[in-house]
């Protein structure tokens, strides 16, 4: 393995874990648009940015770019507050508006800077290696590393120092504001917070890996547990398989690294959408599938019961007529059938069927409720 690849790895996963953090709270408070909103958006401010120093390793970049991000949010809420727009209605006036002019300004103006759309959207982990920093001479590694590495220590410091503030803001943001934690106040921090994340993995991993990593691994994360510690500890956990993964399928592939850890982290969140055992598709199926057994089961218990000793039992209490009078299947019916014998709740005796005891109560007790 050569120190390149390496070095990628590392990169890859500084941003998985950096964009995955705050993008629990993204989640939590449906504002995953806004990541999106956000990743493009700053754009603009990265284009403003670099007319004004004509650098594109000067930070800078990093801070115009923040400032559009801070734009974003708050014309998003300014357009909210007017109640003529939905939230996600102004997500998309604004950001489009914003992407749409520093994509503008690149084309007329930059074409001859290495800064353009590709890069915006798939960026170039590939070469993050090559973009290095030096101290007196001595090589330290690549830039992104230490980029990516602050943002990632003042976001673990942001949500430790913050946690009780978020998790109440978060959740129940009246019960915030009345306890004066300042809610609003938390939010535009940290909605900065994400536009700093955004900008610190914006022109290593560009917007698209952004958006993932900030949005399926939390995602993902929030079908497994309702513990908020336990959810970005997943959700970091998720960001790096997706990275490592995406790096060694891209390298085996021969393809765009970023898109092969986009490609993860969603196959990863898709795997979790199945499997989870409370919210996954595969539990929630299997969930359906007792509750139609147990009413079907309750039904058959109380059927029973109301005819165990009325003159047309042999009737009414015959396996044969059972689909004409409750209307099911004989397939449903024979399946019922073997579940409430097995359940101890009836007993056959050829086609006709009684109650056991412990059926009787089942049955009276449903009829109750």
């Amino acid at each position: 393995m050569s120190i390149q690849h390496i070095e990628i790895q590392i990169i890859a996963s500084l941003v998985a874990v950096t964009c995955a953090l705050p993008g629990v709270f993204l989640v939590l408070r449906r504002l995953s648009l806004m990541s999106d909103a956000i990743s493009h958006a700053i754009l603009l401010g990265i284009v403003l940015a670099f007319f004004v120093v004509e650098n594109l390793a000067s930070p800078l970049l990093i801070v115009g770019a923040g400032l559009v991000g801070l734009a974003v949010v708050v014309g998003v809420e300014l357009l909210t507050r007017t109640r003529l727009v939905h939230e996600d209605s102004a997500i998309g006036l604004v950001f489009p508006a914003l992407f749409s002019l520093g994509v503008i300004l690149i084309s007329r103006y930059a074409g001859n800077v290495h800064l353009d759309t590709d890069a915006v959207l798939l960026g170039e982990l590939a070469f993050a290696p090559f973009d290095r920093i030096s101290i007196f001479g001595h090589d330290i590694g690549p830039r992104a590393v230490y980029v990516v590495g602050v943002i990632l220590v003042i976001n673990l410091a942001f949500i430790t120092i913050f946690y009780k503030e978020l998790k109440l803001a978060t959740f129940d943001k009246a019960l915030a504001a009345t306890l004066g934690f300042a809610p609003l106040a938390i939010h535009y921090v940290f909605m900065s917070l994400v536009s700093v994340t955004a900008v610190g993995a914006f022109d290593t991993v560009g917007s698209v890996l952004v958006v993932a990593l900030m949005i399926a691994p939390p995602a993902a994360a929030y079908l497994l547990t309702d513990t908020l510690w336990i959810m970005l500890l997943l959700s970091a956990v998720f960001g790096l398989i997706s990275a490592l993964s995406g790096f060694w399928l891209s390298v085996a592939f021969d393809a765009s690294i970023a898109g092969f850890m986009a490609t993860m982290s969603g196959v990863m969140f898709l795997v979790v959408l199945l499997v989870a055992p409370k919210r996954g598709l595969v539990s929630k199926l299997l969930t359906r599938r007792k509750q139609k057994r147990e009413i079907a089961t309750t039904m058959l218990l109380v059927h029973l019961l109301h005819h165990e000793n009325a003159k047309n039992a042999n009737i009414e209490c015959n396996v044969s007529n059972l689909p004409e009078h409750l209307h099911w299947h004989r397939s449903m019916i024979n399946r019922i059938i073997q579940f409430a014998q097995k359940s101890g709740f009836l007993s056959r005796s050829g086609e006709l069927l009684a109650l056991t005891d412990s059926g009787r109560k089942r049955a009276q007790e449903d009829m109750i409720y």
